[in-house]
């Protein structure tokens, strides 16, 4: 049997890349992703004996990750944007370099957004339905819809400005 520091590690090892992504969504410096990943398994540590519902683990992961991220950015009072992503490989041809561009230009946008609507459009992104959305931010799945929609229209008008 394992013990429930095993078990949490293992969710952890598997589950880890969702806090990458909110990481990346809210943070811009590698230094606060990092900080950030440290509180956000912190957070998960002290909550893994309530949890309930181990089928849920990766709503669970998203919304502990989300609010940690938020609760940071309220607690700092600052958003710093960077200007550009890191490079994290090196980019050859012509398709993958207009790949990149185009996602580091949606991000520079979904960082434009509010925490609700950044914390939606990355689970939309992440391809979770209006019913998943809805239980782990926290609100109706017809009100997901609804802030999807003006998710998307504040984003073209962004990346039409750019």
């Amino acid at each position: 049997m394992k013990s429930s520091q095993e078990e949490f590690l293992e969710i952890l090892a598997k589950y880890q890349g969702i806090i990458h992504k909110v990481n990346l969504v809210y943070f811009r410096t590698i230094a606060d992703r990092e900080d950030n990943f440290q509180e956000v398994v912190y957070q998960l540590w002290k909550s893994f004996s309530l949890l309930a519902d181990r089928s849920k683990i990766g709503s669970w992961i998203y919304s502990v990750a989300i609010n940690t991220s938020i609760s940071k950015i309220r607690k700092d009072c600052k958003f710093v944007l960077m200007d550009a992503m890191p490079d994290t490989e090196t980019v050859d041809d012509a398709d993958s370099i207009e790949n990149k561009m185009t996602c580091e230009q949606l991000l520079d946008a979904i960082h434009k957004l509010n925490e609700v609507d950044k914390s939606i459009m990355l689970l939309y992104l992440e391809e979770h339905t209006y019913e998943q959305i809805a239980e782990i931010i926290g609100i109706s799945s017809s009100n997901v819809g609804v802030r999807i929609s003006r998710a998307k229209k504040q984003l073209k008008t962004i990346l039409l400005i750019n």
